[in-house]
């Protein structure tokens, strides 16, 4: 028994006395149980490679881009929400018409998103009502032109069938020159381009988009091509100017509508300016119906403004007052002085009043220009002759009246003088008796 604790002891003395001559102290020398180490890698940094690490400076959150890639996913998302709440609200619009027309009422067969997003600004069921009613009206009436041009084209063969079995083979010259539209198009482009240099400016104001609904703005549009057409077919154009015409604005959808790729191509300036800000106002001119100022004679050094709006209710004063706010000289035309008026309001169309504009430009007549003025409107032209001969009438017999008061005004204070002097001498006579 002796004998393995000895061996015991020395096996115990052999295996710890080495672990504790390491640790450098005495006191580690209890029975320990030898423990297997495991090896493990120790990552040594080069002192160069620790400068480089503590010189960068720590990576910063970048808050502003992280923001708005966080506003782009939100606007994103709220688009994509809108449109599916406008498909849905024009899917539900457009089966409300489907309802109307299996019910009977006047809607049209075909109807586009602008017309569907149209009614959806139409605030009360009649008004809804009444635009469908439109809508179909002039379905129909394009329908009718469609089948009214088709006739006549049918009509145009058979003329030229019959023409040719009657020909006699003999040549039918002319003296007169055949124009061909395209070059008279070029004509009319080229006078169009010199005006807009040297020709007489005349305004169109595009201040009135709020004060219109979307029919009466569509009759505008529609006035304003025809005046574009007119002036561009006069033998003297004027210089179109469309003022306070707003990008992207009703005026400007609607014509772009209209004309397409053409409208970057139209002889007329453009701008966003006032005609205050792009002409002297001395020279500006604002013809309107509520003028006081009648307008005598075409003035050609003077720039006429005409304000573009299709009222229907017959709001009076919306351009006059307009005027007013730009401090400028107003005018009217002198419709009582050449036709007899009959009952209604004194508002021209845009295409009446540049046709009536370019007449007095060319021939300074103004019986021949206001004959652009509708038959309906007026009963009969009147004698200016007898105006005339009226007015001079009167202005004889005032300036009678004036010279007569005046000489009895002359005659009073001599009369008063002799008075006084008759006076004097009665009482001169009685005191020297």
């Amino acid at each position: 028994m002796k004998f393995f604790n000895i061996v015991l002891r020395s096996i115990v003395r052999h295996s710890v006395f080495p672990f504790a001559m390491q640790n450098g102290t005495k006191k580690d020398l209890f029975l320990t149980t030898p423990q297997r180490s495991f090896p493990c890698r120790t990552l040594i940094l080069s002192p160069a490679l620790k400068k480089q690490i503590s010189s960068s400076p720590p990576e910063k959150l970048d808050l502003d881009g992280w923001k708005n890639v966080m506003r782009s996913g939100m606007q994103e998302e709220v688009s994509e929400t809108s449109e599916s709440e406008e498909d849905s609200t024009l899917a539900a619009t457009r089966q409300l018409v489907e309802m109307w027309r299996l019910a009977g009422k006047t809607v049209p067969e075909n109807i586009s998103e602008e017309e569907l997003k149209t009614l959806m600004e139409c605030s009360t069921k009649s008004s809804r009502k009444k635009y469908l009613k439109y809508l179909a009206v002039k379905e129909k009436a394009k329908i009718a032109s469609k089948l009214n041009r088709e006739k006549q084209k049918e009509a145009k063969k058979e003329r030229l069938e019959k023409a040719k079995e009657n020909d006699t083979g003999e040549l039918k010259n002319t003296f007169i020159w055949q124009s061909w539209t395209k070059s008279m198009n070029k004509m009319y482009n080229w006078r169009t381009a010199q005006a807009m240099i040297f020709g007489q400016p005349l305004v169109f104001d595009m201040a009135y988009e709020n004060y219109m609904s979307r029919r009466e703005m569509e009759n505008t549009v529609n006035q304003l091509m025809e005046t574009e057409g007119w002036n561009r077919r006069a033998m003297d154009p004027f210089h179109l100017h469309f003022c306070s015409l707003k990008v992207d604005g009703p005026y400007h959808k609607e014509f772009f509508k209209r004309y397409g790729e053409a409208w970057n191509n139209l002889l007329v300036t453009m701008t966003e300016q006032s005609h205050t800000d792009v002409f002297p106002r001395d020279k500006l001119i604002y013809l309107t119906a509520d003028s006081p100022n009648v307008m005598k004679t075409f003035e050609h050094d003077k720039i006429y403004i005409v304000g573009s709006i299709v009222d229907r209710t017959i709001q009076t004063g919306l351009s006059l007052a307009q005027a007013k706010r730009l401090k400028l000289t107003t005018e009217r035309l002198p419709l009582e002085r050449y036709l007899k008026w009959e009952t209604g309001a004194k508002n021209l169309t845009l295409n009446q009043m540049i046709s009536i504009l370019l007449t007095l430009k060319d021939t300074g007549d103004w019986r021949e220009a206001l004959k652009f003025v509708p038959k309906r409107k007026y009963e009969a032209f009147v004698d200016t002759s007898v105006y005339s001969k009226h007015k001079t009438d009167t202005g004889r017999r005032t300036k009678v009246f004036e010279f007569s008061n005046s000489q009895e005004k002359i005659k009073k204070p001599f009369a008063e003088n002799s008075f006084r002097k008759q006076t004097q001498k009665k009482w001169g006579v009685a005191e020297e008796s």
